[in-house]
């Protein structure tokens, strides 16, 4: 009987493990983790903070008892230390400390990738947190209710940010962002960025940009952040400044490593190794837009790309084709969105650009819950193809981004998004749906340049 052997679950490794053994009931496949909760909203993680999900059970999608039921045998707690190639083997430590050797036929590599945590004074003080698990969201949550914390510093005004800084103020926090950048939201342009901001200071949240962390004060406990202006008082800090891939023991095997370290892949998620397969927040992308490598950690992709390395794994050939990084967030009473480039990454990436920004509303006249929308289009010169969108506005708002997603993919320009047949009916939207507006304000601007 061959073997396939998982390293890592939640999206990825898990994806990968249940495809295969779908595919090929012949196939002994073993999932090793390091994590107890092996099949979990990660997403979730930021509104399990804050309590608008208040059951940890809610979170979990599968047990290890129903993939066992599927087929898959699944050790917890146990870290894959090193990769041999030459004999296809895998040493693990288990939970006691104990150390076997697991040979595979097939092997999937799905470590994820790990909070970034930088090397400054006070960094291991209680009360600084990362969130990334189940149980780092329990120990913040514990932290909260057993220190009667009143004072969150979020260091970092990225996606994670952005949302922890909502869990904590809705939580009745007061909430300071630390942000390196010159904008929040990095991953958006600044005019965009400025809305978010705007959004969160309407609420109560302090946004500081530019601000250069440079220890955390305290001793038995964090007590203070000190950047190079100031000590902000906190009860509690909440370190999102991004995650690294989690790559170290394939690159000692020799697997070749790409864009910021991340594990290199081929649309069937091989890597250069044959038989050794890779997925999720540990591995580079497609990025269908510049044409280069990316690397893009979201779990939509790690859920697809383990799926693919499933396939492969199992015999069935199948290729991921690659993203144009689309993401969704919520922010108090308003949503954002962003897909393909913004017009920064653009331009970075050598494309000559001209954008066209509109403002409308998200429902028709008169009906309850009406609210602004900003939808934002980025449009490649001369060829006029849509390179990216950006949207920020009330309820209903974001969601909208998987039409422009589509646009960018399919390399769609303003005048062909204009015909689109949307649908419309009050609750929804006006009977000129803001996408189209954006449309067609951009077809206006082609036709006098």
């Amino acid at each position: 009987m061959s073997r396939l052997v998982v390293i890592g679950g939640v999206a990825a490794g898990m994806s990968a493990a249940s495809k295969a053994a779908r595919l090929d009931p012949q196939l002994q496949v073993d999932v090793y983790t390091d994590e107890t909760y092996i099949a979990y909203s990660a997403c979730s993680l930021p509104y399990y903070t804050q309590g608008v999900i208040n059951n940890e059970a809610v979170l979990v999608a599968r047990s290890v008892e129903e993939f066992g039921d599927q087929g898959v045998k699944v050790y917890t707690r146990c870290l894959a230390t090193e990769i041999r190639p030459d004999n296809k083997t895998v040493c693990i430590r288990h939970e006691d400390g104990g150390l076997t050797w697991e040979a595979y036929d097939k092997l999937v590599l799905a470590m994820g990738a790990s909070p970034v945590v930088p090397p400054l004074e006070g960094i291991q003080l209680p009360g600084v947190f990362s969130v990334k698990q189940i149980p780092d969201v329990n120990a913040i949550r514990s932290w909260m209710r057993q220190k009667d914390a009143q004072k969150a510093v979020i260091v970092g005004g990225g996606f994670i940010g952005v949302e922890m800084a909502e869990a904590l103020s809705g939580s009745g926090m007061e909430v300071t962002i630390l942000e390196m950048a010159p904008q929040i939201m990095t991953l958006m342009d600044e005019d965009m960025a400025a809305l978010v901001q705007t959004e969160l200071e309407e609420h109560g949240v302090l946004v500081k940009v530019g601000a250069k962390v440079l220890a955390f004060e305290g001793t038995e406990k964090v007590t203070g952040v000190r950047t190079e202006n100031e000590t902000i008082p906190a009860d509690m800090v909440i370190l999102a400044i991004g995650v690294t891939p989690n790559s170290q023991i394939a690159e000692a095997a020799g697997i070749e490593l790409g864009f910021r370290k991340a594990i290199r892949v081929n649309a069937h998620m091989e890597t250069n190794i044959p038989d050794i397969y890779a997925a999720g927040d540990c591995v580079t992308v497609y990025h269908q837009v510049t044409g280069k490598e990316a690397y893009i950690p979201l779990g939509t992709t790690a859920n697809k790309q383990g799926r693919i390395a499933g396939e492969n794994a199992a015999g069935q050939p199948s290729e991921f084709w690659g993203v144009v990084g689309t993401t969704i967030f919520k922010v108090m009473d308003m949503e954002g969105a962003r897909t393909g480039l913004s017009s920064r990454e653009a331009i970075m990436n050598g494309f000559e650009t001209w954008e066209s920004k509109i403002t409308a509303k998200t429902r028709a006249s008169g009906y309850p819950g009406r609210g602004p929308i900003t939808i934002k289009l980025v449009m490649e010169k001369g060829t006029h193809r849509i390179l990216g969108g950006q949207i920020f506005g009330a309820a209903g708002a974001g969601k909208r981004i998987d039409v422009l997603a589509a646009m960018v993919q399919l390399k769609q320009t303003p005048l062909e998004m204009s015909h689109l047949d949307l649908a419309y009916a009050p609750p929804f939207s006006p009977v000129w749906e803001p996408l189209l507006v954006a449309a067609n304000q951009a077809v206006s601007k082609m036709k006098k340049s």
